[in-house]
């Protein structure tokens, strides 16, 4: 069993960057942690295909992803974790640390990990669970493995910490993304034996259909990604879905939108209604992307919004309305399980 909201210290680096969070920082260990959704349902584990709580019981995550670390590092800290849980509902978050895009945690780590650390931290502290996102499109097997080593050494003994360890391979062979998967896998399993980790598929996360006829055999607790925009992705997405759970893929859906599939363009809120009927009709948890304030459709909040959360309706976008407003109908349950 993983520690929940045990005090627990630790120095923020290079604190002097303050866009990203800074100081000391104690864990809840009070009332507020005592009731929050890792708290009820405390250590994440796979049961055939479905994400369950530590008691096996079906458990539905739902939530929003920060935007890159490297583009918006204003939302990376403890004020906008603990709004998106508090007024959006959201049980999880996840922390999209990025590999491309200049100033990339390998161009610099330590920025990188000043950004994210105030999130995960956050998480722990407000009791809802976190993805740590390793958020590339291109492979960098000897980046992941010192990452995940650092995180899982860090993080590992919290029930909060979930370990996304390729965020959309874009041009890869299922081949060549099973063999880099199995080697960060081995790395965080040596340090964390049963944290969940979410493995990606080729193609932005969408051909499960290779995955299915190829899993990843003898580890414990994965799940595969699959990600969507719906005014893009039709119905034959979710029936390629539909046909992994059948073969036996546990999916987790860790980044999707209304937008189209470049993030722009038209809002497809019924499209969006139906994707989120068909997840919670299969028990799927999911998170939306964005909390970011770029001028496009899948970004959530107006420039103007304020870092720290406390985003009044009028700093929402339209895709941060509806993300907000599904959030907030689906998470009704103090413990965020499943409730048909």
């Amino acid at each position: 069993m993983k520690s929940n909201g045990l005090i627990y210290t630790l120095l923020l680096l290079l604190s002097a960057v303050i866009s990203c969070g800074s100081g000391q920082k104690a864990y809840n260990t009070g009332e507020e942690a005592d009731s929050s959704v890792v708290a009820r349902n405390g250590h994440l584990q796979v049961i055939g295909t479905q994400l369950s709580n530590e008691k096996g019981e079906p458990l539905v995550l739902r939530g929003a992803s920060l935007g890159w670390h490297n583009l918006w590092p204003r939302f990376y800290n403890e004020g906008a974790v603990k709004w998106l849980k508090e007024d959006w509902k959201c049980t999880v978050v996840r922390a999209a640390m990025g590999l491309e895009i200049e100033d990339n945690y390998r161009e610099n780590p330590e920025f990188a990990l000043q950004c994210i650390t105030p999130v995960i931290e956050a998480a722990i502290d407000n009791g809802i669970y976190v993805i740590i996102d390793f958020h590339a499109h291109k492979k960098y097997t000897k980046e992941a493995k010192a990452f995940f080593a650092e995180m899982a050494g860090k993080y590992g003994e919290y029930s909060n910490v979930i370990y996304e360890i390729w965020n959309e391979p874009d041009y890869f062979e299922w081949e060549e993304v099973k063999a880099y998967s199995e080697e960060v896998i081995e790395v965080i399993r040596a340090i964390d034996p049963d944290n969940i980790i979410l493995v990606g598929s080729p193609h932005w996360d969408q051909d499960l259909h290779l995955v299915a006829a190829d899993p990843i055999q003898n580890v414990s607790n994965i799940m595969y990604t699959m990600h969507f925009y719906a005014a893009t992705h039709e119905s034959w997405l979710r029936e390629r879905t539909d046909a992994a759970i059948a073969a036996g893929i546990p999916i987790f859906v860790s980044e999707c939108g209304g937008s189209e599939a470049n993030g722009d363009g038209r809002l497809g809120v019924e499209e969006w209604n139906t994707y989120v009927d068909w997840m919670e009709s299969r028990k799927i948890s999911w998170v939306a992307w964005s909390v970011s304030d770029k001028n496009e459709t899948c970004s959530m909040l107006l420039p103007r919004a304020s870092a720290e959360g406390k985003w009044t309706e009028d700093l929402l976008k339209p895709w941060g309305k509806l993300t907000r407003n599904s959030l907030r109908s689906h998470n009704e349950s103090p413990s965020g399980a499943y409730t048909p």
